[in-house]
């Protein structure tokens, strides 16, 4: 179930069903959707370390990789990197064991498109955004996008931080009215990864965890050195699907602090942080959706500073009234998505937790329009 701040909803109107027709027999057919790993981060923060360190490593999947950002470094960028005068174009690499790789220069989803051309030889995707890319509205066209969403879905979205040079990034103006660009993909991230650990002392960490979590408190945190880490801590995450087949627990893939985050302190440039809250009981969908649209669409609710509340991110599982089973909600700036995943077991205490993660957030407001949703609380 997906949410639009635009539904464009113009029928054929000449359709015509008929009773006398008989319904033709339908037999389901199976498709392996592919998954697809968004890597994110600052300028020289190591995403392309981290890339080429999953295509090397054993993890018997077939890697398609998409790279839209070419440095001077990396043997894998010069041996697609050969155009004339610097000229980029679309050239594939297959590497010995198994992976694919490819350079594109066209952008979103015309790049997938022609990924899904060579469908067959591979089973995992690895997307790599540039250094000042916004990595939401990258992922939400595997929303938007009802033919590429048959085919793939989003797995998660991993952001490397510069251990040494985060906060000095994260401390620079961005344009007015737009969210510093290393901020925002930590905001957006899964899973987020402290690099270049060897670079910085105890003290200069343990600011940088600080400013993590408090800007994302939802993301797990992985620190190293020269992007090694174990790999499934960044690939088949589920983060944004409702894979329940092996039990798992939906706690663990949809991560939510059991303690609120309502603290109203901010030192941070673009006033980004997060907000975690659980209640006992249910809510009615249909006002619950009203309030998420007047949050995400309308920005109706004013925070920190007398401005309006602005969500970049927002995850949670969710009880429902009238529905069984818990559902999990993801949304990227405008887009929200609401799906039923495993059902509440009887005796079970019915809760909602909820994760926002945006710019001006006051946690005492949130509390108190979420608070006024819950019914059997």
């Amino acid at each position: 179930m997906r949410f639009f701040p635009l539904l464009l909803a113009n029928m054929d109107k000449d359709f015509v069903s008929s009773e006398d027709e008989e319904c033709p027999v339908l037999v389901p057919a199976t498709v392996n959707r592919i998954p697809v790993t968004i890597i994110t981060g600052f300028l020289g923060a190591g995403k392309t370390t981290l890339l080429n360190y999953i295509l090397t490593e054993q993890h018997n999947k077939k890697i398609a990789v998409i790279l839209n950002e070419f440095g001077e470094g990396s043997a894998v960028e010069k041996s697609m990197s050969v155009g004339t005068d610097g000229e980029l174009f679309e050239e594939w690499l297959e590497l010995r064991n198994g992976c694919l790789c490819c350079s594109v220069k066209d952008n979103g989803v015309k790049a997938i498109e022609n990924l899904m051309k060579k469908r067959g030889k591979f089973d995992y995707i690895l997307l790599e955004t540039t250094g000042l890319a916004d990595p939401g509205p990258i992922a939400s066209i595997f929303w938007m996008d009802d033919e590429l969403g048959s085919d793939l879905y989003l797995d998660g979205i991993v952001t490397m931080v510069d251990a040494k040079y985060y906060l000095e990034n994260s401390s620079k103006n961005s344009q007015h009215g737009v969210v510093n660009e290393a901020i925002r993909q930590v905001a957006m991230a899964d899973v987020v990864i402290i690099n270049k650990l060897d670079l910085v002392t105890n003290d200069s960490l343990e600011k940088l965890r600080s400013h993590l979590q408090s800007v994302n408190s939802a993301a797990r945190v992985i620190e190293t050195e020269k992007a090694r880490v174990e790999l499934d801590s960044v690939l088949d995450l589920h983060s944004f699907d409702s894979c329940d087949e092996t039990n798992m627990s939906i706690n663990n893939r949809v991560y939510v602090t059991r303690q609120s985050n309502l603290s109203s302190a901010h030192n941070f440039i673009d006033e980004v942080t997060s907000v975690t809250l659980e209640m006992v009981g249910s809510m009615n969908e249909e006002e619950f959706d009203k309030w998420l649209q007047d949050l995400l669409w309308e920005k109706k609710f004013v925070g920190q500073g007398g401005k309006k509340m602005e969500i970049l991110r927002l995850k949670g599982i969710l009880s429902l009234v009238d529905e069984p089973k818990r559902v999990i909600l993801q949304a990227v700036h405008e887009l929200f998505d609401k799906t039923p995943t495993t059902v509440w077991k009887e005796g079970e205490q019915q809760i909602c937790r909820l994760v926002f993660i945006g710019r001006y957030l006051d946690g005492e407001v949130l509390k108190t329009f979420v608070q006024g949703l819950m019914k059997n609380s």
